[in-house]
């Protein structure tokens, strides 16, 4: 479903998602920040790569950027040519490591969250000792859903807070931020909530 509706609205999506929400900037920054200059950074669910891939860039970082959608990752390779793009899913993605930092921004919750321990797994396992991920997932219990974007459907499930920060800490993580970009108001807005967590 998502996949389909991504390269539906690419271009809606890429003229709504310019610039940073929030404390995202500041998010993003601690991630670069415990990777070595000019290291890879890995962004799952990359998008059109804008404004976390774009900036990452811009501070001197490179991207290995994943996504699904065909239509959004055009729209990255033109604006970052220089990048890697891989065209996969997320949950079968082989990233193997590399990469010092990561990002998984809003793509998570398009996925079941019986997927999420495992995807979680794989990224911390290709990060360094003392490398970064950032995410987000639901801000509350709910059963899965779909809502819909620009006239398209998208589904969205996700573990909650409290569930993510222990399948972190199973992982040998610690959490170096952890709060709410948006707070569920008990009817349509499920929140969203924002982690960094650092690999010990």
């Amino acid at each position: 479903m998502n996949r389909d509706s991504y390269n539906k609205i690419a271009r809606e999506w890429s003229d709504a998602r310019r610039d940073f929400f929030g404390r995202e900037r500041a998010y993003l920054n601690s991630v670069l920040e415990a990777a070595p200059a000019g290291a890879a950074i890995l962004d799952l669910g990359c998008g059109t790569g804008r404004p976390m891939a774009e900036y990452a860039v811009y501070r001197g970082y490179c991207i290995i950027g994943v996504d699904q959608s065909e239509s959004l990752l055009d729209l990255a390779k033109a604006r970052l040519p220089q990048q890697h793009w891989i065209l996969s899913p997320i949950e079968t993605v082989e990233i193997g490591n590399g990469y010092a930092g990561a990002i998984i921004w809003d793509s998570l919750f398009h996925i079941q969250r019986s997927e999420h321990e495992s995807i979680l797994r794989k990224v911390v396992d290709g990060l360094p000792p003392g490398g970064r991920l950032m995410l987000t997932v639901g801000g509350s219990a709910h059963p899965p859903f779909s809502d819909v974007m620009f006239g398209q459907p998208f589904f969205y499930d996700s573990n909650t807070p409290a569930e993510t920060e222990q399948i972190l800490r199973g992982l040998g993580c610690r959490l170096v931020l952890a709060e709410f970009m948006n707070v569920p108001d008990g009817a349509a807005d499920k929140g969203r909530y924002a982690i960094v967590a650092e690999k010990t």
